[in-house]
């Protein structure tokens, strides 16, 4: 048997009885965050976990050969092992090779890190080609994950922010975009889960918060209430 390249648990968000809510942030605390990082050498890389969803471990193996103007390939996987040296492994799952879709802010974020990256590469004497690391020391090397993610609680706690791990990066993501109404169809393409239930099982807390705003706006458009009636009602039955 040859040496284990990584953790087949590593990234798995399998659903199971009894799920507890992942903790998260809502959208000012991720903005809170953002601001404070601004400065860090990091901060395209969280930026990036924050809009995409994307595992620290895609992260880290992402090359600029997967990233077109608008939009991300997964096609990797990075993962440090005991013995220091690093491995590239295929996604766990054919739904984890994926294109994610990016909005303006997450591009322009991306074109300026990679102008950055280039200008410290020319004076290294180097150019940055599609097979350079997106994320990764001025020298090209990759990241160390361990450092990633102390970097990560060390801004979250700048933030004043209660401390979520950065795979609850990927958890906020998705709970927000369902929170805005985002199909779960579409989530669960972002975050390459290899079903919609293994979606739906894991943000189950947040389908429910959904429920009383679907009735209302279902009602709004077949029986729309006079808010001032509405405002009695509710006194009356409170």
């Amino acid at each position: 048997m040859g040496p284990v390249i990584r953790n087949a648990a590593d990234g798995v968000d399998a659903p199971k009885k009894g799920h507890t809510e992942r903790p998260t942030w809502d959208d000012f605390e991720v903005r809170q965050f953002l601001d404070t990082a601004k400065d860090s050498i990091y901060y395209a890389l969280f930026h990036t976990a924050l809009f995409t969803g994307m595992r620290r471990s895609e992260l880290l193996g992402l090359k600029w050969g997967d990233v077109e103007i608008q939009r991300i390939s997964v096609r990797r996987s990075l993962h440090h092992l005991k013995d220091g040296s690093y491995v590239f492994t295929e996604p766990k799952s054919d739904k984890s090779k994926r294109t994610i879709d990016l909005g303006p802010s997450s591009v322009l974020v991306l074109a300026e890190h990679k102008e950055r990256q280039q200008a410290i590469r020319t004076m290294l004497g180097e150019t940055l080609g599609k097979d350079d690391l997106v994320f990764s020391t001025p020298q090209g090397a990759p990241l160390r994950p361990n450092t990633i993610t102390r970097a990560w609680g060390i801004l979250a706690a700048k933030a004043g922010l209660n401390l979520i791990r950065l795979h609850d990066a990927r958890h906020t993501h998705a709970s927000l975009m369902l929170k805005q109404g985002i199909h779960p169809k579409i989530v669960q393409e972002r975050l390459g889960h290899s079903s919609i239930q293994i979606t739906l099982d894991i943000y189950s807390h947040v389908a429910e918060g959904l429920q009383e705003a679907a009735a209302r706006s279902f009602d709004t458009l077949i029986n729309p209430v006079n808010p001032e009636r509405e405002k009695e009602l509710f006194e009356i039955h409170s």
